[in-house]
Parts: C-alpha cells; structure tokens; sequence
C-alpha cells in the first residue's frame, strides 16, 4: 500500500537527512584528499554508507569528480582521477533509505586558490536563491526555474553545466520510471508546472541541482538537495 502524503514527505525529509549526515561523516573523516583516485574515494563513500546506515543500494551512479572532470555532465563518465593538492572536487551521491531516494551532492575545495573557493561558495548561495524564487511563483514550470537558475549563474560570472537543473525525486525505482520524460526535470523544454501530481496521483517532489563551470579555468563544482521540501 503506497504511503499517504505526509508519509512520503517525512520519509523523504529523512533521506536527505541521512545523507547530510554522510556527507559530513566524509568531511570529518577526510575521505576526499590529495593522492586519491576519485573511483577509490567513491568505493570508500559506499563503504561509509553502508557501516553508517547499513545502505547497500543507491538510485543513480555514484559520481566523485575533480579538476577537469568536474566539467562534465552526469550523463559522461570521464576517465578516473587523481585528486590534487590543490583541486576542486565533488560528490553526487543518491543512496535509497527505506525505499526512498536521496539525491545530494556537495563541492570540496583543497588547497587556497580563491576563484575555486568562491565557486563553492557561490553554489549554495545560488541554490537558495533559486529555491526562494520557486517558492515565490506557485505556478512556475520547469522551464522558469530553469532559465532562473542558468541567469543567477551568469550574474556570478558561471554557467551551468547540464542540459536541466533538477528532476523528480520520490519512491525508488525513480530514474527507471520517469528518466527520459522531459517533464520530470527542470529544463528549458518543461512547460508544465512543478506543483503538480504524478502519474499515480502523488505530490510531484523535487532535487534542485546547481553544476556551475568555468570552463576557460576548466573546473566545475556541484550541489543538489530537496527543492519541494
């Protein structure tokens, strides 16, 4: 029997609040550091998942990126990597708590330089203004938010770097039910709105995802977490 809207919020709600706390685990332990591979750095991530919440599962592929690499897209798998002394690194991770997805990702900077540093800054920064102007607008469509998000970036001197900004998160299996349907993200081909019900009749939910890029300096940084919620 499929769980009543508070359910499913609540449940949801604890999801990103594991993953919080395995992202902080990552910090306090020193997971992501100069040496690393990123591929043994994701192993390690998995391990922590596992001996934290006993997690097993995850939704999406686990995705640890530095330098170069942190310009690519989701979809590309660039070849694996050492992280640097003084490099940019980040972690989008998507473990399954009781049946339900978290999807949360987060930016590392290593070492001084000061643009890498205000990029990571800016990432969170960028994402709460992108949550306040979904929050103000109750019939705005993926394709707003979308071209909201691409102009805060250019305003900070980035740009994005994927083709949407967010998608669907709820019960597991997500990504196999609604992966290549433009309406599940937030994309400038949405022209539905986000506040919405699902094909089964639920609360729509959603990850906004903020990839910002400089690709002149070849770097990237990355955050995602509950936009809905």
């Amino acid at each position: 029997m499929a769980d009543d809207e508070p359910t499913r919020a609540a449940k949801l709600l604890n999801a990103q609040a594991k993953a919080e706390r395995l992202f902080a685990e990552i910090e306090a332990r020193g997971l992501i550091a100069p040496g690393e591979g990123e591929r043994a750095v994701s192993d390690r991530i998995r391990d922590l998942a596992n001996e934290l919440f006993g997690t097993t599962r995850h939704w999406h592929k686990r995705i640890v990126r530095s330098g170069p690499n942190t310009l690519q897209p989701y979809r590309e798998n660039p070849p694996d990597r050492v992280i640097g002394a003084d490099d940019i690194v980040f972690a989008d991770f998507g473990p399954i708590f009781e049946e339900y997805e978290a999807d949360f990702g987060r930016t590392f900077v290593l070492g001084d330089d000061p643009v890498r540093r205000r990029l990571r800054d800016d990432l969170p920064r960028i994402f709460a203004a992108g949550r306040k102007f979904f929050e103000a607008d109750p019939d705005i469509t993926g394709a707003r938010l979308y071209a909201e998000v691409a102009q805060l970036a250019a305003n900070s001197g980035w740009q994005l770097g994927g083709w949407h900004a967010g998608h669907l998160v709820g019960e597991f299996p997500h990504e196999w039910i609604d992966g290549a349907d433009v309406e599940s993200y937030i994309a400038p081909a949405n022209d539905t709105p986000l506040r919405r019900t699902d094909k089964a009749g639920r609360r729509c939910h959603w990850i906004l995802e903020i990839h910002l890029v400089d690709g002149e300096r070849e770097f990237g940084g990355f955050h995602e977490e509950l936009l809905t919620l």
